[in-house]
């Protein structure tokens, strides 16, 4: 999608008499991570949630960017490397550059893109830039509800579970419970797509006896999530890995997203989070 062309942050309140009702004193997941990746779509209380992260991971910002870099090398290999033409992106965030539809389209022009998310904000958004893509659509929906996301009339528009699709969910996972069973829900996920289909995570990772000093810092990290938005864990390797069932995982298998296939240019920054924050992609035989 293109830079964005709202400023909630001047305001306050909303540019758009459309968009759906936006609690302002609530910080938003969506929107505390468009404050590190140096967007302008959000408000006080989520830079208030921002800056005490950045008191506990100064390098915060870092781990953004990685995630967001890891999103593309995914999906330029999935789009150009093993011809996938269909991408379900739950959790999608608030728009920025470089996003799902535009590295797929520029391999496959013919790629279709449907991007979930639960923010009202990414919604309206989404259908304001996306309006003359028919190939690509936003919805608002929760991942807790695979059946509500699989069965929404703009996903089975444009995406065809009878064939290969890549489902990408990029820092989604880690903000359900225990209790909300993240295993089960992965899988109905996994259930639903075809052979040769793709499942990208990335999830925050805490390394134990590994990195004792990074996984105490995991530990108040998701303290301080928990105390403000309510959501975070940072989960044991085993854990992530669960998540993709018996799907066959692709080299280097599920790691620090920076080395997850870099660049030959590309040179990590490795800071505490490095460790914090993993990713992987596995194929349905």
């Amino acid at each position: 999608m293109p830079d964005r062309d709202h400023d909630v942050t001047s305001t306050e309140t909303p540019n758009d008499n459309a968009r759906p009702p936006v609690d302002t004193t609530k910080p938003s997941i969506s929107r505390v991570y468009d404050v590190m990746l140096g967007g302008k779509d959000n408000f006080a209380v989520d830079r208030q949630v921002a800056e005490m992260a950045l008191r506990i991971a100064p390098d915060a910002p870092a781990a953004a960017r990685a995630n967001r870099d890891f999103l593309k090398r995914v999906v330029r290999h999935l789009a150009q490397d093993v011809d996938v033409r269909q991408f379900l992106d739950i959790g999608s965030g608030l728009p920025t550059q470089g996003n799902v539809h535009e590295i797929a389209q520029e391999f496959a022009p013919d790629a279709h893109t449907v991007y979930v998310d639960i923010d009202p904000i990414v919604l309206a958004h989404g259908r304001a830039i996306l309006a003359k893509d028919g190939r690509t659509t936003v919805i608002e929906a929760d991942i807790r509800d695979p059946e509500s996301i699989l069965g929404h009339p703009e996903v089975t528009r444009l995406i065809d579970f009878t064939k290969p699709v890549g489902l990408l969910l990029f820092a989604i996972l880690h903000h359900l419970n225990d209790d909300e069973d993240p295993e089960g829900t992965a899988g109905r996920y996994r259930d639903a797509l075809s052979s040769g289909s793709y499942l990208a995570v990335s999830h925050f990772h805490n390394p134990g006896d590994k990195h004792p000093e990074v996984s105490a810092q995991a530990t108040s990290a998701e303290r301080l999530f928990n105390e403000n938005l309510g959501t975070g864990r940072w989960r044991t390797h085993d854990e992530i890995v669960a998540y993709f069932g018996d799907f066959e995982l692709l080299d280097p298998g599920l790691v620090p997203l920076a080395e997850w296939r870099p660049e030959p240019d590309d040179i990590p920054e490795q800071g505490i989070t490095y460790h914090t924050f993993v990713g992987g992609v596995a194929r349905k035989a």
